[in-house]
């Protein structure tokens, strides 16, 4: 399991499962060997390989991308059993190619979709996209530095997301929403420390981006003021 989202409005948690093709969510005290209250999981849910999940709190929905089949499907947060998804985003005017990560932000209203290798690219959606329709935005090409992109994140009081390549050399790269096409990032991040950029959190409060370290490298965590607006120091 790569991902996991939490809802701190309903204090729950959700995990996918890629191998059960299911969906878990769990209280949000949940310990040891505790049940899950709801799982999502059958033939209607189009549920293959679920790998990882943004939630949206507010709205009551999660947002799962789906990397085999090319799209992403968009479920209640109360959906249980074998639940249908409330939309489903896919199609060739979407630009979906092997979607590796999903953020949403519910405060612009917006979905952001990390293409993975092939064509890596964000591609930036209406929050209530459905069917086969084109993103608002793409950011892709080459002065974009994006490899192989491995987490997404969004920051909704700033307008911005970050990504992270996955190995050191790609760091975490920031743009803002209403960035298009063939751009720069608009911030580079990166360490001496080796970083496995597959993991990426930010704690706004203290101005800290969050990542995952290399292999047996545990956790590495960056002072970056100007990414929530403060100055550098």
């Amino acid at each position: 399991m790569h991902g996991i989202a939490v809802d701190p409005i309903h204090d729950e948690f959700f995990v996918p499962n890629p191998f059960a093709q299911a969906i878990l969510a769990f209280r949000g005290g949940a310990d040891g060997e505790e049940a899950p209250i709801r799982i999502i999981q059958g033939p209607k849910t189009q549920l293959t390989y679920t790998d990882t999940l943004a939630m949206d709190p507010i709205h009551n929905e999660i947002f799962v991308s789906q990397r085999d089949t090319h799209k992403v499907l968009v479920f209640a947060r109360t959906a249980t059993g074998d639940a249908a998804p409330i939309r489903v985003i896919q199609g060739p005017k979407t630009g979906l190619g092997h979607p590796a990560r999903v953020a949403v932000d519910p405060e612009n209203n917006l979905l952001l979709v990390a293409n993975g290798e092939e064509n890596p690219g964000v591609l930036i959606f209406e929050r209530t996209a459905n069917g086969n329709v084109a993103p608002k935005a793409v950011i892709s090409g080459p002065k974009t530095g994006m490899k192989k992109l491995a987490a997404l994140v969004v920051y909704p009081a700033g307008k911005k997301f970050i990504v992270g390549n996955s190995g050191s050399e790609g760091g975490f790269l920031v743009w803002s929403e209403t960035d298009e096409g063939d751009v720069p990032p608009e911030m580079i991040i990166r360490s001496s420390v080796k970083i496995n950029g597959r993991a990426l959190a930010l704690n706004p409060e203290d101005q800290e981006l969050i990542a995952k370290g290399g292999r047996g490298n545990g956790v590495v965590v960056f002072k970056v003021p100007e990414l929530f607006g403060g100055k550098s120091q």
